[in-house]
């Protein structure tokens, strides 16, 4: 059928049967600029309570003509009436891009989906799980409950969330850093056993009714309850769309998509108020019926909307659940955010970034601990003798650790890292290899060249297991950095072996064992001792010492304990000598012997006096002759 036009070329009809295909994507387009850069004004209204876009309802039946939709508290014709309630008729049409669009008025309100009705017993819903899964009971204390809408990743450094609405996990008396409980209070109240995590971001606008929290005492698994799928693509609702969602509430359930691009006024109540969200609506199902009609209830906020292609549920995500009809209104229907802008806000993603994607900031942290601790700096006597990198700095970073080379003995002067114990990862060193550092010449590091066919090992100076920390993607990035040659130190398999199952080897261990750290990190320096007279070995020195300062927080205050791993204090001559021994020293003998300054702040933190170099100092026999 031809389609009416007025003399500029311009569509002259909104109905979609009488358009072609790239007439009506291009006034619907039209359509959701408008609504998108006028539609929160006609919001100011009182008695209007959402505006979008739809297919115009004549008669009780919808039409195929495209209209601006308005939705309003009351219905009513009469100037009089109109004027009583403070409000004006909305006009029959709008011309938008030269279009008179129609428009088209429904009675409805809307709230959002946490206000609570009486509910059948208890169920698998509502029940503190482990792990937890997108579709069951969550909430702030101070909330009653609503429900996981998604397991997401943060999409800087790939920390796994449980997805769900600002009026879910934060609501008017929260804030971000709060604990999350899974189930919901109203689930059950037993807040401080079913702990899950805390609020970290949040977002209540324009873009949509959002918030995320981590996961932290759980497992999780991504699977939908009741849907069997994990969503991996972000879509966007169109018209006629047929979705499908699992929730705490109602459980599965499926619609309609049949407003697009609407903006919805929500009040909040308390210090919050009114809110503008942006929004598409969604309908029930003729062909798939909810249980007594209801696609949503009551604490399915922050279920998530999935499409549907041939009845099946897909991994695509058409939107996040936030609110439903209010009180009596007896059109069913339900509100969804746009998860474009969720997903934004929130800066989230569905799939965790690869170790290689992964944002994480760089190298050790001086400020670390609360209080600035900055790494060591080279000394007159060496400071020409350290390595620039390929960009010419004469740092290298690596996640979690930093490090300084000497480019005469082609290994690390001093390595410094940090631990967070809270959040150390137990990682699998299979199939990590050892590779040449891309941040130094390849002829200023030592390589595979020197440890074949020999009794020498590739001792890391900051610990792998150390390293190993934080979300899962960054620990993995972590736990690859470490095996760069630049972290790596020749040592006897004794040596090695040795350091592992003795005390050098558990020195980290001891202190968090030992010692009430204050959020469980520590700050750690180490590396080898260079010597004029170390034995050459295939052209290369061997240190046969190595040196290791750690520093934390105790009692709130600042704590540094220094200490050497060596044959011998008083002789160091054959490396074949299959004892080696640790000794508590301080910050300043590590100076000495290799030329590097510490601050004064782990200068202050030590408890031993300078030691008397002509007396004999008895070795750390077992971790408890450590002074912490």
């Amino acid at each position: 059928m031809p389609t009416d036009a007025d003399s500029s070329g311009r569509v002259a009809t909104t109905d979609r049967t009488r358009m072609t295909t790239g007439e009506y994507e291009r006034l619907l387009a039209a359509l959701r600029r408008f609504i998108r850069t006028e539609g929160e004004r006609y919001l100011a209204d009182p008695n209007i309570t959402s505006i979008g876009i739809g297919y115009k309802v004549t008669d009780g039946r919808e039409t195929p003509e495209l209209s601006v939709q308005f939705t309003v508290g009351e219905k009513l014709a009469e100037p009089e009436s109109l004027a009583a309630l403070g409000t004006s008729a909305v006009p029959e049409s709008i011309v938008i891009d030269g279009v008179a669009v129609p428009t088209d008025v429904l009675e409805r309100r809307y709230a959002p989906a946490f206000r609570l009705v009486a509910e059948p017993p208890t169920v698998a819903r509502k029940v503190r799980l482990d792990p937890v899964v997108p579709g069951i009971s969550v909430g702030h204390p101070s909330i009653t409950a609503g429900t996981i809408g998604g397991v997401v990743y943060d999409r800087r450094d790939g920390t796994p969330y449980v997805l769900s609405n600002w009026h879910v996990l934060h609501g008017p008396d929260g804030s971000v850093g709060d604990d999350v409980v899974q189930p919901g209070p109203r689930d059950d109240n037993r807040l401080a056993a079913n702990r899950l995590g805390r609020l970290v971001r949040s977002y209540l606008g324009i873009a949509g009714d959002c918030a995320v929290a981590t996961i932290e005492d759980r497992r999780f698994d991504a699977v939908h309850l009741g849907l069997g799928v994990v969503p991996d693509r972000l879509g966007e609702p169109e018209l006629g769309d047929a979705v499908v969602k699992s929730g705490r509430t109602t459980e599965v359930t499926r619609g309609i998509v049949r407003r697009v691009d609407a903006i919805v006024q929500l009040d909040y109540g308390g210090s919050v108020g009114l809110k503008n969200i942006g929004c598409f609506e969604i309908g029930p199902d003729p062909v798939h019926p909810a249980a007594q009609g209801e696609i949503s209830r009551g604490g399915d906020s922050g279920a998530m909307w999935l499409f549907t292609d041939a009845g099946q549920p897909t991994t695509v995500v058409a939107g996040l659940h936030f609110g439903g009809e209010a009180g009596l209104d007896p059109d069913e229907h339900a509100l969804a955010c746009l998860p474009a802008s969720v997903f934004e806000k929130l800066e989230i993603t569905l799939r965790p970034p690869s170790p290689e994607d992964v944002m994480v900031p760089h190298g050790y942290d001086p400020g670390f601990l609360g209080v600035s601790v900055p790494a060591p700096e080279p000394g007159a006597a060496i400071r020409e003798d350290v390595a620039s990198t390929v960009d010419g700095d004469t740092v290298v970073e690596h996640t979690h650790f930093s490090l300084q080379m000497s480019a005469s003995r082609r290994f690390a002067f001093w390595v410094g890292w940090n631990i967070d114990g809270g959040s150390l990862k137990a990682l699998s060193r299979k199939g990590m290899k050892f590779l040449k550092d891309p941040q130094i010449a390849d002829d200023l590091q030592v390589g595979n060249e020197l440890y074949a066919g020999n009794d020498l090992d590739r001792g890391h100076i900051a610990r792998r297991a150390d390293l190993v920390w934080g979300s899962l993607p960054v620990a993995e990035r972590a736990n690859r950095d470490s095996f760069f040659f630049t972290n790596i130190a020749p040592q006897m398999d004794d040596f090695n072996q040795s350091a592992q199952d003795g005390v050098w080897g558990k020195l980290e261990e001891a202190v968090f064992a030992d010692v009430d750290v204050e959020d469980l990190k520590v700050s750690v320096f180490g590396g080898p001792v260079f010597a004029a007279d170390d034995r050459v070995y295939r052209g290369v020195r061997l240190p046969r010492e190595y040196w290791k300062v750690l520093a934390f927080h105790e009692a709130g205050a600042l704590k540094a304990r220094a200490f050497l791993l060596t044959q011998s204090l008083d002789q160091l001559e054959a490396l074949e000598l299959d004892e080696f021994r640790v000794f508590q020293v301080t910050v300043a003998e590590i100076e000495a012997r290799c030329g590097l300054r510490f601050p004064d702040v782990l200068q202050e933190a030590q408890p031993l006096a300078p030691a008397d170099q002509t007396g004999e100092r008895e070795p750390l026999a077992t971790l408890a002759d450590i002074v912490w």
